[in-house]
């Protein structure tokens, strides 16, 4: 990829809003993953890059919770941490054996999932953890599977796994916040080793973008703090929702 004011400018543009809507209410990949797209990269490549630039503000996160982690319906956070990263690792070396052409035909419904659960999630999980709870051994495997499919894409993935926690009989939704960003933050190291070794990072892109999310970061918790929820909310789900469209264009039409 060329390097020039273009390329370095809309990447660094890019970190920022997606930073600042990790921050807010997540979904940042859909302010990344396009812009990378238009900058002419392939759709995996651009994930990986994505994924890699976004994932300082993940790992921040993690650090600023690391005194509130305690074990998850009676499963250790060390284990759950493994299962994550093993998880990572398998979906992000899926992602590399995924022809490019595959990824783009996958990749609109991806975001259509991602903006579901964005949109949807949270009253399902609302409505489920009142009826439904899951046991320890159940909790293993789906935090396995949230492993794979945040190596692969993530997109969603942070509600995603609030939402499985959600179902754990006896745990608040703040004791959820420290586990749920260290998950996050394992399942996107793992998956930027597979990328990195397997050269799917632009890093032209990467580093002006991996700048601006961590700015961007700075700047949406600080913005979260003065914003209405609503206006959150329906800021991130105009940008998810458009994205999923432009995308389903781009691969179909």
């Amino acid at each position: 990829m060329t390097v020039d004011l273009t390329t370095i400018g809309l990447s660094a543009g890019a970190g920022i809003l997606g930073g600042a809507m990790n921050a807010l209410a997540g979904g940042g990949t859909f302010a990344t993953l396009p812009a990378l797209i238009a900058l002419g990269l392939p759709a995996n490549t651009a994930n990986a890059t994505s994924n890699l630039a976004l994932l300082p503000g993940a790992a921040t996160s993690a650090w600023a919770f690391r005194d509130e982690l305690q074990p998850i319906g009676g499963v250790r956070i060390r284990l759950l941490a493994a299962i994550t990263f093993v998880g990572g690792l398998a979906g992000s070396a899926l992602l590399w054996a995924t022809p490019t052409h595959v990824f783009d035909l996958l990749i609109p419904w991806l975001l259509l999932f991602a903006f579901i659960v964005i949109t949807f999630g949270k009253r399902a999980a609302d409505a489920l953890h009142s009826r439904v709870t899951i046991t320890p051994h159940m909790l293993v495997v789906v935090q396995a599977a949230l492993g794979i499919y945040g190596g692969y894409f993530g997109g969603g993935v942070g509600l995603m796994t609030t939402a499985v926690y959600g179902l754990l009989a006896g745990v608040s939704p703040r004791a959820l916040f420290a586990p749920r960003t260290l998950m996050l933050a394992i399942a996107n190291a793992a998956a930027a080793i597979i990328f990195i070794l397997a050269g799917l990072i632009a890093w032209a892109a990467c580093l002006p973008m991996l700048v601006g999310a961590v700015f961007g970061g700075w700047i949406g918790a600080h913005i979260g703090k003065r914003l209405p929820h609503g206006v959150v909310r329906g800021w991130t789900l105009f940008v998810t929702g458009a994205t999923t469209v432009v995308f389903f264009w781009r691969a179909y039409f």
